[in-house]
């Protein structure tokens, strides 16, 4: 990551939202990867996955709060990654991203208030009007970051998703 991103430098009242996260929901190309896709011989697909960000999501769910994938693509490389770093919410190929909300929400047993949501694209937009708390990526749309309630310091990609996870983890536990 290029600068660290500490409580302090971090608004008070985005910590006291992050508090309430029940459910961090992520979108996969441009946020957990940075957005390229690489295509290799019969129909292969790669993406590139920053190590610190799955090590920081295994932190984040062992501290209680589930990670639900939400993505418009269909990928072996995603499933292969949400599978190894235990992530029990996958919904892949999805059209409609709202729906996709409403269902997790059902299956999870969280309101759509408690969940956060990292996005980058404008599939994401209507998701970010309906979670309790919006975070967009450098990288994004400028339509997102216009509606996004943070911006991480990091692209997608690059610790993005660490950067998050980090801040659920530390708003939790320190009372301002």
């Amino acid at each position: 990551m290029n600068r660290r991103v500490t409580t302090t430098s971090v608004p008070d009242e985005f910590l006291r939202r992050l508090r309430n996260v029940r459910l961090l929901g992520l979108d996969v190309d441009g946020v957990m990867t940075d957005g390229r896709l690489y295509y290799g011989p019969n129909s292969a697909e790669f993406k590139a996955f920053h190590a610190l960000d799955g090590s920081a999501m295994k932190r984040l769910m062992a501290a209680g709060v589930p990670i639900a994938i939400v993505t418009g693509r269909t990928s072996e490389a995603v499933a292969r990654r949400a599978s190894e770093l235990g992530v029990p919410y996958l919904y892949a190929g999805v059209a409609d991203k709202l729906a996709a909300l409403d269902e997790l929400a059902a299956r999870s047993g969280v309101d759509v208030n408690a969940m956060a949501f990292v996005g980058d694209d404008l599939a994401d937009l209507v998701v970010f009007g309906h979670v309790g708390v919006a975070i967009g990526v450098p990288n994004a749309h400028p339509d997102l970051i216009h509606q996004a309630d943070y911006v991480t310091s990091v692209a997608g990609g690059f610790g993005a998703v660490r950067e998050i996870c980090d801040l659920v983890i530390s708003a939790r536990s320190i009372r301002r």
